[in-house]
């Protein structure tokens, strides 16, 4: 009789803390179940301006610096979508993936003149520039603090960003003799791969049991196989959960890069940056 007993009592004493503990999950609010669930996903759009400025060299020549932005404007033919997505292996141990899209295509007729590597567009002449900036990223994160209400999460990752960028039009071409000659319609294309290593912080605070407040930093600087490049990304947003697994937010996303490099592909230098306001959905489950 006794060992049924103590069977019996054993039983019961984890039949009641297995519905404790589904009960505490239970009363999770939904900002605090974003802080502990295992997926969570944004998907957002840019009201946003952006800075492109880029030199590329020429066989005999430095060129000067063009502000793309300043020579065709921001015209609406823009895409710029931004996602994210949060991996809760454990509790502590996370992965988190970005991918960053901003592609844009202006015809202008150019004010000044361009000088892309032994190619030079003159001023008065129409000009399509396409533009195509893409942003992946993959980074392991770590919580080293966690309560129902706050995570403090610190990472380190691989930034894999490429560019593309093409001009057409009427131009001149420079030889390395310093000789020049017309070009009719010349379409120049030039990109860059580059896989930067980034650290980063993240802190995310459910203020209230249906908002949570979130910030992100990534910084790095490093010359890496040719390439000089550094990097920097800061994101701050606020997400309303209007339900237990959905939500919607806006935020603010500051993002910086400046690549130098010599090689064939591209000898020059870039840098390339966006600001402004975020509107995004979340899923969490």
């Amino acid at each position: 009789m006794r060992q049924p007993m103590v069977l019996g009592g054993r039983l019961l004493v984890a039949a009641t803390l297995a519905g404790v503990t589904g009960l505490a999950q239970a009363q999770l609010t939904p900002a605090q179940s974003l802080l502990q669930d295992k997926f969570v996903f944004n998907l957002g759009g840019f009201i946003v301006g952006t800075d492109v400025t880029a030199h590329l060299n020429g066989s005999s020549s430095t060129n000067p610096d063009v502000d793309f932005d300043q020579t065709f404007g921001n015209g609406s033919d823009s895409t710029r979508i931004r996602a994210d997505a949060l991996w809760r292996i454990t509790p502590n141990h996370h992965l988190r993936f970005l991918y960053f899209n901003n592609t844009s295509d202006r015809t202008r007729a150019i004010d000044r003149n361009i000088a892309s590597g032994d190619y030079t567009f003159q001023a008065g002449a129409t000009v399509e520039s396409k533009t195509k900036f893409q942003i992946y990223e993959l980074a392991y994160e770590y919580a080293f603090w966690r309560t129902p209400d706050v995570e403090v999460s610190g990472s380190l990752g691989v930034h894999y960003m490429k560019l593309s960028q093409q001009l057409s039009g009427t131009a001149t071409f420079t030889d390395a003799n310093g000789v020049t000659s017309a070009a009719s319609f010349v379409r120049k294309e030039n990109s860059i791969p580059v896989p930067l290593p980034v650290i980063g912080a993240r802190v995310a605070w459910a203020f209230a049991p249906q908002w949570v407040l979130e910030g992100q930093g990534q910084l790095f600087k490093a010359d890496i196989s040719g390439y000089d490049g550094r990097v920097t990304d800061l994101r701050a947003g606020v997400t309303w959960m209007f339900s237990q697994n959905f939500g919607a937010g806006v935020g603010y996303n500051r993002f910086i890069t400046t690549v130098e490099t010599s090689k064939e592909r591209f000898d020059g230098r870039l840098r390339l940056g966006y600001s402004g306001v975020q509107l995004y959905l979340t899923g969490a489950f």
